[in-house]
């Protein structure tokens, strides 16, 4: 008889280039879901970022830190370009524990494809939080499913705030407040001036 589980641990990686409003909201609600959420920064080979890694994980720590959820936590050690490394990672470190890998819905049509797909899926929930503005097919779901994946949609309240939108246009009101001491440290992403700051 399996013994059971330690918790359930949440999964979620991101590129975090840079954090927005939406990954605040996310980190929080799966909060609200499972009893443990562990968090990183990595680069995607499939994209090219605005700001080394190392920045990108300590903007992502101060959304952590801002969020005050002891529940919540940062561990850079399960970055990787491989979704299955950082699984098996924190396999390791979380001994025990049921581990729930947490994807955007843009991302769920894509995972087929990822290295050792299928083992991945055979070893995790899969969460698939929806996303604004990109429509979620329910072909992609039971695709995954077919595989072998125990596929949850978690509809949290996440407001639409694509990292990529603010590289392309620096949108200070799509920032956390807490990010503001670092982007303006390393002068990132366009972002000059923090919206507290007088206009000219």
């Amino acid at each position: 008889m399996n013994a059971p589980a330690a918790g359930s641990l949440a999964l979620f990686g991101t590129s975090a280039d840079p954090p927005t409003r939406g990954h605040r909201a996310l980190l929080a609600g799966l909060a609200q879901h499972y009893d443990r959420v562990a968090t990183w920064a990595s680069d995607n080979p499939s994209k090219q970022h605005g700001a080394p890694l190392p920045l990108r994980a300590a903007l992502l720590q101060a959304v952590v830190d801002d969020l005050g959820d002891p529940r919540v936590v940062l561990d850079q050690r399960l970055s990787s370009p491989r979704a299955i490394d950082s699984l098996e990672r924190a396999a390791r470190f979380w001994p025990g524990w049921e581990l729930v890998f947490v994807v955007g819905g843009d991302l769920a049509h894509q995972i087929p494809g990822w290295v050792r797909a299928r083992e991945l899926l055979e070893r995790c929930r899969l969460a698939v939080v929806p996303r604004q503005g990109w429509p979620l097919e329910p072909r992609e779901l039971e695709r995954l499913r077919r595989l072998g994946g125990r596929v949850e949609l978690l509809a949290l309240p996440v407001p639409a705030a694509a990292s990529s939108a603010i590289r392309q246009q620096p949108s200070p009101e799509l920032v956390p407040a807490a990010l503001w001491p670092e982007l303006l440290k390393h002068n990132l992403y366009g972002l000059g001036q923090s919206p507290a700051d007088p206009q000219p």
